[in-house]
């Protein structure tokens, strides 16, 4: 009963770890995919018409030699209204390079992607025209098609983001192939956004650099919450299992009341029985914690792979409950669990420095 009881505590321990570390993956990376990591633009100037900032800064070697930048892409940007019959709503249009299908090709020109939600708003869908009307020093048209419906992570905004090809908005912006509204930085997984956006900010004096912290706040608090959640988690997961292998060692002891005293009398001293019950209690943490292990690593790869239990995006920012299998953080869980475990099995034995071998050891 105690090894299930570890076992159970322990698929608990990984699922979080697991459901956290998803969390942090997915969001991390739509916000990536819609603003970049990091951000650099040129100071707003106050006229309707965008400014733009070069492709190629003279920075940009030393830029991309920061530790934990990945890469760098330019972007075009256009606030814009679309029009579908009696139906109008704000959106973003974000022109990107290299924007490619699910095959492979490159996308036409003129063709775009659009969220979910605006899709529904006005009844379109792929293969549809989206008339998009962009004001400035005088008014454009573009009739765009729709070639791919996506989901954005933060499609909750007022102003839905339509991605384009990059060069068709750097034409509706009237600028050369040389010109974006802004460069976005990509960084590796587990490098500091804020960190390096002002180390990047110390290079372009003349630019304006954020990050994706500072422009998502209410998000990355949110994972933090997320976060603590799963320290507490750890935390009482690893002191029920504690407890229940304690309780179990306890009775082992209780029912090997003879064995301690018979043991004391061939010479054995109280730690060196305490040791000895320890261990037989640490192989069976250890058993339930294999068995907790491989439970949660099968139900984080059906999870994945199928997406059984799904989730409301409006409140959790995405429709199903991720899960990434981090190792590193899973070794982590597992060794601070076990050692949390083991340190709790030293309380029963100090039962055994009250038994006394004349009492427990009786002749028939």
């Amino acid at each position: 009963m105690a090894a299930v009881a570890i076992a159970v505590s322990f698929f608990v321990i990984i699922v979080a770890v697991a459901v956290s570390s998803g969390f942090r993956y997915e969001i991390r990376k739509g916000v990536a995919a819609m603003a970049g990591d990091v951000t650099i633009s040129p100071f707003p100037s106050g006229t309707d018409d965008p400014e733009s900032l070069p492709v190629h800064l003279p920075e940009e070697e030393a830029i991309r030699a920061l530790p934990g930048v990945s890469d760098i892409q330019p972007v075009a940007v256009r606030a814009g209204i679309v029009k579908n019959g009696e139906t109008v709503h704000g959106v973003i249009v974000k022109g990107i390079p290299d924007r490619v299908g699910d095959d492979g090709a490159d996308r036409p020109s003129l063709q775009v992607s659009i969220p979910q939600r605006l899709s529904e708003i006005l009844g379109v869908g792929v293969g549809d025209d989206l008339t998009t009307y962009f004001v400035g020093e005088k008014l454009r048209v573009r009739k765009f098609q729709i070639g791919e419906v996506h989901r954005d992570l933060l499609e909750l905004d007022d102003n839905l983001l339509v991605y384009a090809n990059l060069e068709d908005i750097q034409r509706l912006n009237g600028w050369t192939q040389e010109e974006a509204s802004s460069l976005e930085v990509t960084l590796r997984e587990g490098a500091d956004a804020n960190r390096l956006a002002l180390n990047i900010g110390s290079l372009l004096e003349d630019y304006y650099v954020t990050s994706s912290r500072q422009r998502y706040p209410q998000v990355f608090d949110w994972l933090n919450l997320l976060d603590y959640n799963v320290v507490i988690i750890l935390i009482l997961m690893t002191v029920v299992a504690g407890f229940n292998m304690v309780s179990g060692l306890l009775i082992m002891l209780l029912r090997n009341i003879s064995t301690v005293g018979t043991l004391k009398t061939l010479g054995m001293d109280n730690r060196s029985i305490g040791r000895l019950f320890v261990r037989i209690g640490a192989k069976a943490v250890l058993k339930g914690m294999l068995i907790g292990n491989a439970a949660a690593l099968l139900f984080c790869l059906l999870q994945g792979t199928l997406h059984l239990i799904p989730l409301d995006p409006v409140n959790y920012f995405v429709s199903w409950v991720p899960v990434r299998v981090n190792i590193l953080w899973i070794l982590g869980a597992d060794a601070a669990a076990f050692l949390g475990i083991l340190l709790l099995l030293w309380a029963p034995t100090r039962v055994i420095a009250r038994i006394d071998p004349a009492q427990t050891v009786k002749a028939d």
